[in-house]
């Protein structure tokens, strides 16, 4: 929870930049979703620290999240937090096919098949 909490702190480019973030002996491991970000964080070292140094003096949750060091390393793994996820939904359209067309074969079997299908357009128009 306080990860997700320090990872909200930033800005929102920082946001999409960060795919997740851990500490481990004192070290802050920033995994970034793309290399290029991965130099901007490595020059922005102090702002990371001083955001988690404020975050845990400021949440008592979080107190013991602290830092000597920042690491910032590229992960092939998305973010998470920043994933929403899709919804499963089927796209509706409006029916374009019009039912006022004249079935004009001699076949019953075939007039019978176009009359179900003037029945379905009209079904599905309204």
């Amino acid at each position: 929870m306080c990860y997700k909490k320090f990872i909200a702190l930033l800005g929102a480019k920082w946001q999409k930049a960060i795919a997740f973030v851990y500490i481990k002996e004192k070290t802050l491991f920033v995994a970034v979703t793309h290399p290029g970000f991965k130099m901007e964080l490595n020059y922005n070292r102090d702002l990371l620290k001083s955001v988690l140094t404020d975050l845990s003096s400021y949440d008592s949750e979080c107190a013991s999240l602290q830092a000597d060091k920042v690491i910032v390393f590229h992960s092939r793994y998305r973010s998470l937090l920043n994933e929403k996820k899709s919804a499963d939904t089927i796209p509706y359209y409006h029916e374009q096919a019009s039912s006022d067309f004249k079935i004009a074969c001699k076949d019953e079997t075939l007039a019978e098949r176009f009359q179900k299908t003037k029945e379905l357009i009209i079904c599905n128009r309204s």
